[in-house]
């Protein structure tokens, strides 16, 4: 028998994952947006996490300058 190694190579990365926007405190729209991240981190939805991450980037540009 081979000893071929037929298992995947852990990911690469060249640069790391940007840091998630964190909510600002007694924000009911931030604390929603972050409630809707977790629960698509939760289910694996990463796409939907990305979204949400820009959306509360967007959110504090406009209301928190």
């Amino acid at each position: 028998m081979n000893d071929v190694k037929t298992t995947m190579a852990p990911p690469l990365y060249v640069v790391n994952p940007p840091v998630p926007p964190k909510p600002f405190k007694n924000c009911d729209v931030c604390d929603a947006l972050v409630r809707q991240r977790s629960e698509a981190g939760t289910i694996g939805d990463w796409s939907k996490v990305t979204d949400t991450n820009v959306e509360i980037g967007r959110h504090h540009s406009w209301r928190h300058r």
